[in-house]
């Protein structure tokens, strides 16, 4: 069996593969280190958009669609304005993300093959990768597959998904206010679940609107479809738009402990590596920040690699979970004491897990009610494990 060797290898070239890969490249110290990235597809298509907010410049700001500086959230019959101040929310479309980045690492010590992964073994001192089109040997192996035992219906753990379908419109008169972009619109819910309708408008005619689910129970397409198309006439009061693009998407939140699969030459990123704020679902800027943990790893002499994040957020997140598990129906009220309560600022620092124990209780209190009291004890119960 013929087998190529490099230094390090990463599977998949999505948020975490590519921003790994891109903090490598920017690091003198992997110069000459040999870097494989392997991918089933061609990733020349828009697959995803990712939004993320920030201080100032960011990294990204050359390839960001459209960025805002005021929000809104619409909860419990209100609209709670959010002024970001010196924060700005950014809009990045993944098929310029992969554009840029495969410009940036055509490099003579970088690969990149479209091939699908389909066995990765541990030896004594190294990964070897089977794929479609060969095998594949490396000290280090990143991995972003989510491992066959995580499942939605586990109920060892706490699973709900953020799910989606979104639709950009255009629209032949002005409808959008693209100052604004629109966090949670609960005016439009299925039920008695978590979902409302999240806008980010790039001009006064044209927008991406997405109904979304924080719920343990997925729906059809079709029901996705029947809210899209209720809110968009119902609520916008518009009759006559055209759908130009469409995405969806499911994103895990939950308490499965990814980091267990981590092994000394196999680590987990991305998703699988539970790269996904368990709360809210948000990523892309997890990447950035996790890919810097790793490469301060592989420049260090540590044996193996543990995820550096304050062990506190775990426990919000698991409380968030315990609540919207069990009481899904609480979380328009949950969310709306979040953002009514707390300035914009304060929760951009609590899910970007930098907020100081102050923050955290002043949110934490904010948000005290029955299902939050009994997710805590329910905690509380399980010994506070994560």
């Amino acid at each position: 069996m013929s087998i190529s060797k490099y230094d390090y290898i990463i599977v998949g070239a999505g948020a975490a593969g590519l921003n790994l890969a891109l903090a490598m490249n920017d690091d003198v110290f992997f110069k000459n280190k040999s870097i494989l990235i392997l991918d089933k597809d061609q990733k020349d298509k828009n697959d995803r958009t990712w939004s993320f907010w920030e201080k100032g410049k960011g990294k990204w700001d050359h390839l960001v669609t459209k960025t805002w500086d005021k929000g809104i959230v619409k909860a419990n019959g209100e609209n709670i304005i959010l002024d970001l101040k010196k924060y700005s929310y950014k809009m990045l479309r993944s098929a310029q993300f992969y554009a840029d980045a495969k410009i940036k690492l055509q490099k003579p010590n970088i690969d990149w093959k479209t091939e699908e992964v389909q066995k990765i073994v541990q030896s004594q001192e190294s990964a070897i990768i089977t794929t479609t089109g060969g095998n594949y040997q490396a000290k280090y192996v990143f991995d972003s597959r989510i491992p066959p035992s995580y499942s939605l219906d586990d109920t060892d753990y706490l699973n709900i998904a953020q799910h989606f379908k979104g639709w950009i419109i255009e629209t032949k008169t002005p409808v959008f206010d693209e100052s604004k972009f629109t966090m949670m619109d609960y005016d439009l819910k299925d039920g008695e679940t978590t979902s409302f309708t999240y806008i980010l408008p790039f001009s006064s005619t044209k927008a991406l609107v997405e109904f979304t689910y924080f719920s343990p129970d997925l729906v059809s397409e079709s029901t996705y479809d029947d809210y899209l198309q209720k809110y968009i006439t119902e609520n916008l009061k518009v009759e006559d738009f055209t759908i130009l693009e469409t995405e969806n998407g499911i994103i895990p939140m939950t308490n499965f402990p990814f980091e267990d699969f981590n092994q000394k030459h196999i680590i987990k990123i991305g998703t699988a590596g539970g790269w996904v704020k368990a709360s809210s679902g948000y990523s892309f800027k997890n990447c950035e920040r996790k890919s810097q943990n790793i490469i301060k790893f592989l420049k260090s002499k540590q044996d193996f690699y543990k995820d550096s994040s304050p062990k506190k957020y775990k426990h919000y997140d698991k409380i968030f979970l315990e609540v919207l598990t069990k009481e899904n129906s609480f979380g328009e009220e949950l969310f709306y004491r979040m953002y009514k309560n707390n300035s914009i600022q304060t929760i951009f620092r609590f899910l970007d897990e930098k907020s100081s124990f102050q923050e955290d209780l002043k949110i934490i209190m904010n948000l005290s009610s029955s299902p939050f009291i009994k997710g805590f004890l329910r905690h509380a119960k399980d010994g506070f494990n994560t």
